[in-house]
């Protein structure tokens, strides 16, 4: 009977010990808040002036990093994956990399989550993820935070201030592209809104992004909305049934599948109109091309390498490094009649080539053949 309770006595006191040490790895976890700039202050920009900025505990490398895509049926959405993997494979990159591994679950907010949760029970270091839906996280952010795990959202981000933001302006992108059209319909008119993949943070930032600048400008517009899910595809038909069922428009907003939008004109015969979109090198060709006819574009957006300012910056984080809570990335933009051949679009490249997937202040910047080397599959 001695024995018996010694041998318990000696469970318990190496369960009390595990948990001590997990409890303490857990508290250690946490990030102080600290004062700025960040570490590279030149590429990780803070939001707004109220942004903290954050120091985690540094971990030794070589680091386990890990991916967490939703929606994957799309240009952006492959070109993204394809940039992520090009970065981790970058010399300097990859040597603070022991794995790399990327998934991508499709428009199951469910199963995005379950991902992440697999990586936590894994042990990975961080996870990079764009977001299917802002809020619906909660208890895997908790879970993260609690097992050390940082989290680095970006493009469609998190709703929450223990994960690291990475983004662009996404609402200011929709007041782009409106501003576009009041200054090109001075009386007002006919709008069809293409847009995005609903009930991601994007497509709601961008849209309340034109409604708020359409209906501040005071003159009357009428916008007919359909969804395109930033693909060409689904865009082109999205536009070809609008245009057969409330045509003709007096402009055209799209937030992707800009180039299938266009071409949906075309095949319409529907005159050529103000438009304000994407990045997509096909569309810029049609803005270059058509100008003259009436197809008078502005086009502005972020490319799909911010996945890879995400991974630098949850690097940054695992090194013990100072960074912005929410990491404010540059807009890319130009407007008819700035459209330079070799510049701002490339005649010879696919048409579903994002252009301005570049952030030099990063040390960001990749050619066409390093991207397109790469595949869209899970690794």
């Amino acid at each position: 009977m001695l024995k018996v309770k010694k041998a318990k006595m000696a469970r318990v006191a190496a369960f009390s010990a595990t948990a001590f040490a997990l409890l303490c790895s857990t508290a250690m976890a946490e990030p102080k808040v600290v004062s700025g700039p960040a570490a590279d202050p030149n590429c990780m920009v803070p939001w707004s002036a109220e942004t903290q900025f954050l120091q985690y505990p540094k971990k030794d490398g070589p680091y386990r990093i890990a991916l967490a895509n939703g929606y994957i049926a799309n240009t952006w959405r492959i070109q993204m994956v394809q940039t992520a993997k090009a970065y981790a494979a970058q010399p300097d990159v990859a040597a603070k990399l022991k794995e790399f591994k990327v998934v991508s679950t499709g428009e199951d907010v469910p199963a995005q989550i379950s991902a992440i949760n697999n990586f936590i029970d894994a042990g990975y270091d961080a996870v990079v993820v764009n977001a299917q839906n802002p809020t619906a996280f909660g208890p895997v952010i908790k879970r993260a935070k609690e097992a050390g795990v940082i989290l680095v959202a970006f493009d469609n981000i998190l709703d929450t201030k223990d994960a690291i933001n990475v983004n662009v302006d996404q609402k200011g992108l929709g007041v782009i592209w409106a501003d576009w059209l009041v200054k090109h319909l001075p009386q007002g008119g006919k709008i069809l809104e293409v847009r995005g993949v609903a009930g991601t943070s994007v497509d709601t930032d961008r849209h309340n992004g034109i409604h708020e600048t359409l209906d501040a400008s005071g003159k009357k517009f009428t916008v007919t909305e359909v969804v395109g899910k930033w693909d060409d595809g689904v865009a082109q038909k999205a536009t070809a049934d609008a245009i057969a069922t409330n045509g003709p428009f007096d402009g055209i907003t799209a937030q992707g599948g800009d180039t299938g939008v266009v071409q949906a004109m075309i095949d319409a015969k529907h005159a050529f109109v103000p438009f304000g979109g994407e990045t997509e090198n096909g569309f810029r060709k049609f803005c270059a091309a058509h100008a003259g006819d009436g197809l008078k574009c502005s086009s502005a957006g972020t490319g799909p390498a911010q996945v890879a300012v995400a991974i630098k910056t949850a690097i940054s984080a695992l090194e013990g490094e100072v960074v912005p809570q929410a990491v404010k990335l540059p807009t890319a933009l130009v407007s008819d009649p700035d459209f330079k051949e070799g510049q701002d679009y490339y005649p010879k490249e696919s048409d579903n080539f994002f252009v301005g997937n570049a952030f030099p202040t990063c040390g960001i910047n990749f050619t066409a053949q390093e991207i397109m080397g790469q595949s869209k599959e899970n690794q």
